[in-house]
């Protein structure tokens, strides 16, 4: 019979406050029998239901502009085409429909970039079930469409001031809700991060992703891709394109992060511009986990930035950190300006509208195979990048970056004039 991973290595665990574990205990067994073991048929049911409600499986699509633009084979897991506009559906109903079997009465979780705060809303709506919302103040005036979709869907959405009212403030408000009403509600957590059991369990929900790349693979290249590359913030999107293919040593997996606007650390401001924990965090305790995070030199978490709301967090999940230290899994860091260039790159190349967080990852390309690449890494002959979510939320954050800068790809924004 199967069981719960609870650490990767030195990472994971369960550090929550003594009113939470029953709560803990309690999801770590309903994960085993339900997820794990299928029991009463759940698995059957969610796979029924992300189909002919989500619309899985979602396509893999050849790039033909952008093959032609790296000299490699260039596929898209279209995942921007799932119910709802972004892979959060799959661990969001998985969740809420887990909620359900254990007779829970109410969803609460937290959004950054919103994506999943709608897929969590969508998800409640569709198996009736009331549902709470929390997103930082910042990420509700950045994501004010995702907000809206939210309400529709009837969910309440609730602020949160403190701190940079981001993602991480969001998570920790959701916690203290949970803390206090642990025997009715469960926190369908957005990502691979938080105490054990969610971590694995949200990256089983997402495994869906790499596990129709196999198969659609094998019937389109005949085979398996060289490699597979994902956009990582906390990392869901990532661990469920990654999971299928980490005992195939030879699919390389490139993990995207956002570089922000420099990988440095203003240790008295307590700002890193970047979110690229993977590749700069240190060991250390947040929202219930050891993970990889960033630091100031005295422990401190510090608040991170990306151009991206979906991506600004100050840590990542613990098993993406281990892959990470084992070296199957590569960290790239892809700074803000990489990351508009391949959000309107794509946007004219293949008519696709990405997420700024999954622009990350066709920068990662731009960086090492462009016309002015630096070569660092040599792409194999078939790469497969996640498209993890449409940029439709991203619109007005596209529009006030890119008229900060001269980005030569970009539209011109004179029509905006007067």
């Amino acid at each position: 019979m199967s069981q719960p991973d609870t650490k990767f290595g030195e990472y994971g665990g369960q550090y929550v406050p003594e009113a939470l574990m029953p709560a803990i205990e309690e999801l770590t067994e309903a994960y085993r029998r339900y997820v794990l073991n299928n029991e009463d048929g759940f698995m059957d049911e969610f796979y029924e239901r992300i189909r002919d409600f989500g619309g899985r499986p979602t396509p893999l699509q050849y790039a033909e502009q952008l093959s032609a633009r790296y000299g490699v084979d260039v596929y898209l897991k279209r995942e921007d085409l799932l119910h709802g506009g972004a892979h959060k559906l799959n661990n969001a109903l998985g969740q809420v429909l887990l909620a359900k079997y254990m007779g829970k009465e109410r969803i609460i979780a937290e959004t950054g970039a919103g994506q999943h705060g709608t897929a969590t809303a969508m998800a409640a709506a569709h198996l009736d079930m009331p549902c709470e919302i929390y997103m930082g103040r910042r990420d509700i005036n950045r994501q004010r469409p995702n907000v809206f979709r939210m309400r529709i869907n009837g969910a309440e959405v609730t602020p949160v001031d403190v701190g940079r009212g981001t993602l991480k403030e969001a998570i920790s408000e959701t916690m203290r809700d949970w803390a206090r009403t642990v025997e009715t509600t469960h926190y369908v957590i957005g990502s691979i991060v938080g105490p054990a059991p969610f971590p694995a369990m949200v990256r089983d929900f997402h495994a869906i992703i790499s596990e129709e790349i196999r198969e659609q693979s094998r019937e389109k290249l005949g085979g398996l891709p060289g490699a597979v590359v994902a956009c990582a913030g906390g990392g869901s999107n990532t661990m469920g394109a990654f999971a299928d293919f980490l005992e195939d040593d030879d699919v390389r997996l490139y993990a995207a992060e956002a570089g922000g606007s420099s990988l440095t650390v203003d240790e008295e401001a307590g700002v890193a511009p970047h979110s690229a924990s993977l590749s700069t965090g240190e060991e250390g305790v947040l929202h219930g986990a050891r993970t990889k995070l960033l630091q100031d030199g005295h422990g401190q978490i510090m608040e991170s930035h990306s151009v991206s709301s979906g991506l600004d967090y100050s840590g990542v999940g613990p098993q993406l950190s281990h892959l990470v230290d084992e070296g199957r899994v590569t960290p790239v860091a892809v700074d803000d300006e990489l990351a508009l260039e391949a959000f309107h790159r794509l946007s004219q190349a293949e008519g696709i509208i990405p997420a700024l967080e999954t622009a990350h990852a066709f920068g990662f390309l731009e960086s090492v195979a462009g016309p002015d690449g630096d070569g660092a890494v040599d792409l194999p002959e078939t790469v497969v990048v996640n498209v993890s979510g449409r940029g439709d939320k991203d619109l007005e954050a596209a529009i006030e970056e890119t008229e900060k800068r001269t980005l030569e790809n970009a539209p011109t924004m004179e029509v905006f004039e007067g």
